[in-house]
């Protein structure tokens, strides 16, 4: 007897040791979670801050000022308008194939035969030729042209209807996806839930699959757009060096079509009049409607603001709605603001401005509360994240968007003009409380709540709201009581082991069912601990180059809570001069022990540890440490404006635009650089001396290296 009560509670011990230690690992991966996810965000907001620059230099600098001439023409129609142009200047016919080229032959009308030897292709790491490629392309912006803003589709008893989140450029992804699930077919129906590119290695080739089974089943294959399908945020994220790098010869021409066919890209679907499928979300001024109706060719052809489409970001300044069989109002704010509500010019500031105030903000879990319940572990974390997020403006106890006044509205139907309506589609994100207010965090869309989904659905008569654009740890996520369901596809997002993919199979009855899946097959070999520990050393990693790229700033901080300059403060002054620095809404007191190596008697020696941090600077003769460091806060800016002023894509700028650069860098961020110190930049980097730099040359040769990296 009193044996088999010893294992007993032998057995209950261990029971309760092992929950706690997952427990523990639990926090330690959302945590980690957290870092990736809140460096994400600051970049995109800093990618719409650089935007929003340059929409102010072109509505308020003169036309022949050489700032507004750089950036003009990413503003700008493409260059040539009538259809019949473009068809020649895309013209296919006259590249040749040679005989040594070893990858598929395609025919069109594309055939599933030429689909399946495109997928093969890919899967063995060949590339198309680029007369395919064009020809692909021109194909498909031939198809887009007349489909609908909202694409409808119908479910049946005898097939499910496949929906797939984000891929970003990962084709492992999408190869898994269609390994398990098989390939889209009139059988197999698929919805592509925007985000086909950026950050990932191979999106241009996720790109043509589906487009050329688009081509093959319009009826049964939906490619809504998202928030990367726009040539200005390719710029930084990736997709247009991708291009370039595949096709030196006819890369230019493929990201021209390719910005044409994103702007045509459908915008939502919408399964059994029931579920509406959009990439990122909705808004209290969401109206599906209006939406449906505008005529995109009208917009473009008569006003030549395709903007309005080609990026999301840039709100037109002056628009007349091409709505079916309404005269809709002119809108014209370059005389100031009048006549422009100002909700509408506040929600459009939104995409740009990020507010120095804090607001409330998604729980954060923190990672060491270690002696203490599990019940008390989980609320303890959850109260320490919701308070992170919530000073850092990630989550969201926000006041009630003023709804615009009727007689004031730009658009006749009481709405708001459908570009932005469109950024909202594009950019938004869910949030727990009820309200609907811009979204900070990215810096662009709104974040919406509960009510909001219920009013949206409610007066479309919808039951369910799919969305993507949040990466999820398992791959997908319900909210707003089971009425909004986000869906992610790209598994090992941020690093290997750092999430699950996952698509949904949805038949007749409407009903979500979730298939998750790993990428990596190293990742499948580790254990959760090895697993876990991976993706946090990643991420310590990541967050260590941010702690070093503003070491000035940190330093400044801390001596504002070291009036005596003893090089001591405590670990709460730490964290909270750290967090005024990075705003990255962490728990910085509970990732201290990883990031701060020793203290002396429970205090932080700041001076010690900025000196530790294990991060090499490339070995260049650079006096100006003033100038490396705006480098190396601005790398991404710096190589988004590098990509704009190199019009011809020949991935070399010359001396003039080098210095334009750092001119256009240094008005963004209201500081003096001078010219004398550029030319002496520019000089020691030219290694070949023949008056030109290279872009890639120069952004690589500045890359920091983090001496702790795992291998």
């Amino acid at each position: 007897g009193s044996y088999s009560i010893n294992a007993i509670r032998a057995a209950l011990l261990i029971q309760r040791w092992y929950r706690q230690y997952v427990a523990r690992l639990e926090i330690r991966r959302r945590c980690t979670w957290n870092i990736f996810q809140s460096i994400e965000y600051a970049g995109q907001q800093d990618q719409i801050k650089l935007y929003n620059f340059f929409g102010f230099l072109m509505d308020h600098f003169t036309p022949a000022s050489s700032e507004r001439n750089l950036i003009s023409h990413i503003f700008r129609e493409n260059e040539i308008c009538r259809d019949a142009e473009w068809e020649r200047y895309f013209c296919y016919k006259s590249i040749d194939v040679p005989d040594s080229y070893t990858g598929p032959h395609l025919t069109f009308p594309m055939t599933f035969c030429g689909v399946s030897k495109l997928v093969e292709a890919f899967k063995h790491k060949q590339q198309l030729h680029a007369r395919y490629v064009l020809q692909i392309l021109g194909e498909t912006w031939r198809l887009l042209r007349i489909l609908p803003n909202i694409s409808h589709l119908s479910s049946c008893h005898t097939k499910e209807i496949t929906i797939c989140g984000d891929l970003h450029g990962q084709l492992e992804d999408l190869l898994l996806i269609f390994y398990k699930n098989g390939l889209p077919s009139p059988e197999k129906p698929y919805v592509f839930n925007g985000d086909f590119v950026d950050r990932g290695k191979n999106s241009l080739e996720i790109l043509l699959i589906l487009f050329g089974f688009l081509l093959l089943y319009p009826n049964d294959v939906h490619l809504n757009r998202g928030n990367h399908e726009d040539h200005i945020v390719n710029l930084r994220y990736g997709f247009t060096k991708e291009v370039l790098g595949k096709y030196r010869v006819h890369g230019k021409k493929i990201l021209k079509l390719l910005q044409k066919i994103f702007s045509w890209l459908p915008l939502a679907t919408v399964i059994d009049h029931k579920v509406l499928i959009v990439h990122g979300g909705i808004s209290d001024t969401t109206d599906l409607n209006v939406i449906a109706r505008v005529d995109r060719h009208k917009v473009r052809k008569t006003f030549h603001f395709q903007f309005i489409y080609v990026s999301a970001l840039r709100p037109p300044k002056m628009t007349k709605l091409a709505v079916n069989g309404s005269n809709s109002q002119t809108m014209n704010s370059r005389n100031g603001d009048a006549g422009v509500p100002v909700d509408f010019r506040r929600r459009v500031r939104s995409l740009t401005h990020h507010s120095s105030t804090p607001s409330q903000g998604p729980p954060r879990r923190s990672l060491h509360n270690l002696h203490i319940s599990h019940q008390q572990m989980n609320w303890s974390v959850d109260d320490e994240l919701k308070k992170r997020r919530r000073l850092a403006g990630f989550d969201q106890s926000y006041g009630e968007r003023k709804k615009p006044d009727s007689d004031s509205d730009p658009d006749s139907e009481g709405r708001l003009i459908p570009s932005v309506q469109m950024v909202d589609l594009l950019w938004s994100d869910p949030m727990p409380q009820n309200g609907c207010i811009p979204n900070e965090v990215r810096g662009g869309g709104c974040y919406w709540g509960p009510d909001v989904t219920e009013e949206v659905l409610g007066r479309h008569n919808l039951q369910l709201l799919i969305r993507s654009h949040e990466c999820k740890q398992d791959g997908y996520e319900f909210c707003h009581n089971r009425r909004v369901l986000t869906i992610f596809s790209a598994s090992n997002y941020y690093e290997v082991g750092s999430n699950r993919g996952a698509y949904i199979r949805m038949g007749a009855d409407l009903v979500p069912h979730f298939v998750q899946y790993q990428a990596s097959r190293t990742c499948r070999e580790l254990t959760l601990r090895q697993s876990v520990g991976w993706t946090e050393r990643s991420a310590l990693q990541a967050l260590r180059r941010q702690l070093f790229v503003h070491k000035s700033d940190l330093i400044s901080a801390f001596r504002e809570f070291d009036p005596n300059n003893t090089g001591i403060i405590s670990p709460s002054h730490w964290a909270s001069a750290t967090e005024s620095v990075l705003k990255l809404g962490l728990p910085w007191r509970v990732l201290r022990p990883q990031l701060v190596s020793s203290t002396k008697n429970g205090m932080v020696d700041y001076q010690e540890w900025i000196r530790e941090l294990s991060i090499t600077e490339p070995k260049l003769e650079i006096s100006d440490t003033s100038l490396l460091e705006t480098m190396y806060k601005n790398h991404s800016n710096l190589e988004t404006i590098f990509r704009i002023i190199d019009t011809d894509h020949s991935g070399l700028i010359s001396y003039e635009e080098f210095r334009q650069t750092w001119k256009l860098l240094s008005s963004h961020l209201k500081t003096e650089i001078s010219d004398d110190v550029i030319a002496n930049l520019a000089q020691s980097i030219d290694f070949n001396k023949d008056g030109s730099i290279d872009i890639n040359e120069f952004m690589e040769a500045f890359r920091l290296v983090d001496l702790s990296a795992h291998s």
